[in-house]
């Protein structure tokens, strides 16, 4: 069986905000991995405490982690839209992963 385009394009893009010495990031990555096994998604990670982080830190900095779903066609994050970002913050589960990956995608509402 060959894969079709559609499984072979990432559909959504999660984006990781985490910062180091962080428990639950390190769950949040764990909990991101096992979806993608199942999922694939477009991934990116910001450490919200490096300088090149900074509008990121201005947001997030207490509220690591967080998580970003969006549909891939939006493109790149950009912390002025972050108000209207599907998000999951601090500790969620593989099963609401995947349930705003499909309201990212349209598939649910």
């Amino acid at each position: 069986m060959h894969p079709s385009i559609r499984h072979l394009q990432h559909a959504c893009r999660i984006t990781l905000f985490t910062r180091m010495n962080c428990s639950l990031c390190t769950n949040a990555k764990q909990t991101l991995s096992n979806v993608w096994d199942v999922r694939p998604f477009h991934y990116t990670e910001f450490d919200v405490m490096k300088p090149e982080a900074k509008k990121w830190r201005d947001l997030y900095e207490f509220d690591t982690p967080v998580v970003h779903i969006s549909s891939e066609k939006f493109g790149e994050e950009d912390p002025k839209n972050s108000a209207k970002a599907i998000k999951l913050m601090h500790r969620f589960t593989a099963e609401e992963i995947k349930k705003k990956m499909d309201v990212a995608e349209g598939k649910e509402s």
